[in-house]
Order: C-alpha cells, then structure tokens, then sequence
C-alpha cells in the first residue's frame, strides 16, 4: 500500500511539474542550462524594433549539415527548433554589411571583439573549423558569447534573423 501512495504522489508532482513547464514554454518562458549566458529562466520578449548589434536573443539555428554535426558532438541541446535542438541565446555583433575577419580572435570591421579567441579544438580534442570570415549578408546576424567555450558564429558564421524568437530578458538565473 505505502509503495502505491509514494506513487502516485510520484506521479501526480511528475504531472504537474510537465504541466508548468508546458504553460510556462507557452508563454515565451526557457530555461538555460548552457553556460554561454547565466543559468536559470529567461523570457523570449518579441521586440517593438528591429534587431541591433548589442541586443542578447533567442534564435533557433537552421536544420543544416553543420548543426546537425553540432548537435551530434553535444554543442547544442535537444529542443522544439527545427532538427530538434534547443534555440540559442547569443548576441547580436554584427548586422547585414558589417566585415567579419576570423584569426585567432574575430573582428568586426577592422576591430578585435573582446572575449573571442578563436579555438581549433573543442573540449575533447575535436577539430574546429572556424567561419572563414567576410561581409554579413542582408537578411543574416552574427551572434557571439562570452563564454570562451561557445558554439557561436566564430564557427557556424552569420545566421537568418528569420530564426530570432525574440530577445532574451533574463527572469531568474545565476551566473557561476
């Protein structure tokens, strides 16, 4: 009898737990568990203007050769974009025109962006195949992170904005 009680109380939190995160998805809500920005919820906020450098956003990458590779060598988390991964959350450094040199750091037009080493190797020892650099096409973003260990433009280079979800308010996270 106790093993019964233990579950379905067992069942009923695993219930409701899938509930709130099913009503907390449905309203623009994601929780990050990749340290590229701070762990924790975050909130996709549709934007009242266009996308600009500096603006923090949530973008599902395209189902291409290349994410799926990604997504196999475990850079990308499983989610509800297309080819099944988990939206990034990256920041916009460059925009349609914009130069992008890749070397061992990254340069937007003619300037090193801080905190882009640019790695040959992921952490297992994998090769990297850096982006091989040039002008943003119209229609298209260049995303960065911080983080030294992000899977960003520096390799997959500029990405649709048709992509962006929206931008990225943080709710509630932690910045280890």
């Amino acid at each position: 009898m106790r093993r019964l009680v233990w579950f379905y109380r067992f069942c009923s939190v695993s219930l409701i737990t899938l509930g709130l995160i099913l009503l907390l998805g449905g309203a623009g809500f994601r929780v990050n568990l990749t340290p590229s920005e701070p762990l924790g919820l975050w909130r996709i906020v549709k934007p009242n203007r266009p996308i600009l450098v500096g603006d923090l956003v949530f973008i599902c990458p395209p189902d291409t050769d290349a994410m799926r590779k990604a997504r196999a060598r475990g850079y990308l988390r499983y989610g509800l974009c297309e080819g099944l991964v988990a939206p990034l959350i990256k920041t916009v450094v460059a925009t349609a025109g914009q130069a992008i040199q890749i070397s061992d750091v990254v340069r937007v037009d003619g300037r090193p962006l801080p905190h882009s080493r640019v790695s040959r190797m992921d952490g297992q020892g994998r090769e990297m195949t850096p982006y091989v650099g040039g002008v943003v096409p119209p229609g298209t973003v260049f995303l960065h992170s911080e983080f030294p260990g992000s899977f960003d433009s520096r390799y997959f280079g500029p990405l649709s904005m048709a992509g962006i979800l929206g931008l990225a308010q943080e709710v509630w996270t932690y910045a280890p």
